[in-house]
């Protein structure tokens, strides 16, 4: 997967490279979707029409020049009038998304739009999100009722298309993205809370209140060595983040991993680069407690101190928000995974802490992890560790494979779990917790 630079990609190859993730990630189809940049001479980069979203070349996309004239293979998007309304709206933008991503596209049907406040990152990433009426697909007037829904609240980034799908501008490519992943992010997190339950939102306060919490001044250290093994920590941190990200389990705006060097030393993730594209070299060293020099570690820095000093047996820490298991984080229904023996096995009984508790109380939370792996934060995200880094991922998988399942299973009945007996015999057989 290659990194998306903005500066120094080529239009048709950024659309190349986002066009694929979308794909991948199960977010459109062979046939559906469309996405364009505009570029500073005025002219539309845009996918083309009626070719698989699978097998896209730069070579296969088409530039619309600002006199209209088409160069390229193949014929532009059928949805090239409202791309170019959009355009035509909001010059500030340059670069529309349109896909019918299936969380996105529930809401599109029943005519709803997905309430960001159910976790704290998507306010902010997404903004507020219209609703356009219905009309013919690549018709002019569907064209002209998206524009108009960006030309009538100026602060709208991304509008729900009536029984259709979505459609999302950005200030470029990368910023357009991030919107899409995480409103979609947003949408199956509440469609999961409510096969389960009944999601609980997050009031304005209290976002704001998370965002002032996060920490922000660190002492820094200079000098930071980087020999063969911390390097090469840093090169399966990020294979395990793209990983995460490829399988769905970790999105661009959230995720957090950290591995333990030596004694209470760590490596950790940044802030505010892309999950998907994230490099060796962001990659940020904390020893005694400071941090390298010239960088910003994760939100979290400071949990993941607090673990790592607490607990000797943990050697690498993943926070996210797989949407299964966010469904129960925001519903506060209990994530029971006395389901099959694997899930207790690997994840032992997992208790949901309250919201921001990861902030105020991070030794409390760090203690916690001394008795389970696996713990769920309200709205917030889910915390898994291990002795070795594939370890924490592999109960990473395990725990969102059995929130899923236990999401399917709600609509049959009633969760059949082992019981106590059960449990206790494969405590003593696998040696949990000792």
């Amino acid at each position: 997967m290659k990194q998306l630079d903005t500066k120094l990609m080529h239009p048709a190859e950024q659309i190349t490279v986002i066009i694929s993730r979308i794909y991948r990630s199960g977010m459109t189809t062979t046939s559906g979707g469309n996405i364009s940049i505009m570029d500073e001479s005025g002219d539309m980069w845009i996918t083309p029409s009626g070719i698989d979203k699978g097998s896209l070349t730069p070579k296969d996309i088409i530039c619309v020049k600002a006199d209209g004239t088409i160069i390229g293979p193949h014929k532009p998007s059928s949805e090239y009038p409202f791309h170019k309304a959009i355009y035509q709206m909001r010059p500030a933008m340059r670069a529309v998304i349109h896909a019918h991503p299936p969380a996105l596209v529930t809401f599109s049907i029943v005519h709803q739009i997905p309430d960001t406040n159910i976790i704290p990152q998507a306010k902010s990433v997404c903004g507020k999100v219209g609703f356009a009426p219905y009309a013919l697909p690549g018709s002019q007037e569907l064209g002209d009722k998206i524009a108009n829904e960006f030309k009538t609240h100026p602060e709208y980034k991304a509008v729900i298309m009536e029984n259709h799908g979505v459609v999302l501008c950005g200030e470029d490519m990368m910023d357009a993205y991030l919107r899409f992943e995480t409103l979609e992010l947003c949408a199956r997190t509440i469609l999961n809370s409510k096969v389960l339950g009944q999601p609980t939102y997050l009031t304005d306060e209290q976002i704001g209140q998370h965002e002032r919490s996060l920490p922000t001044d660190f002492p820094h250290f200079m000098g930071a060595t980087h020999p063969s093994e911390e390097r090469a920590i840093r090169t399966d941190i990020c294979n395990m983040v793209r990983r995460a990200c490829d399988q769905g389990l970790m999105s661009s705006t959230y995720g957090t991993v950290s591995v333990r060097w030596k004694d209470n030393d760590f490596l950790i993730t940044p802030p505010g680069v892309a999950r998907w594209d994230i490099e060796p070299e962001n990659i940020v060293q904390v020893k005694d407690g400071m941090v390298e020099a010239g960088k910003t570690p994760s939100r979290a820095v400071l949990l993941h101190q607090e673990i790592y000093r607490n607990n000797p047996k943990v050697n690498s820490i993943i926070m996210t928000q797989a949407p299964a298991l966010m469904g129960y984080c925001t519903s506060g229904e209990k994530f029971d995974v006395r389901t099959i023996p694997e899930s207790w096995i690997f994840l032992q009984d997992v208790p949901i802490l309250p919201f921001g508790m990861q902030y105020s109380k991070p030794k409390e939370v760090a203690d916690m992890l001394k008795t389970v792996p696996c713990v769920l934060l309200a709205n917030d995200s889910v915390i898994v560790t291990g002795d070795k880094l594939i370890n924490s991922f592999d109960r990473l998988e395990v725990a969102e494979f059995s929130a899923k399942s236990l999401i399917m299973a709600a609509p049959l009945g009633e969760l059949k779990p082992i019981n106590d007996q059960e449990i206790e015999d494969l405590r003593v057989a696998f040696h949990v917790g000792e």
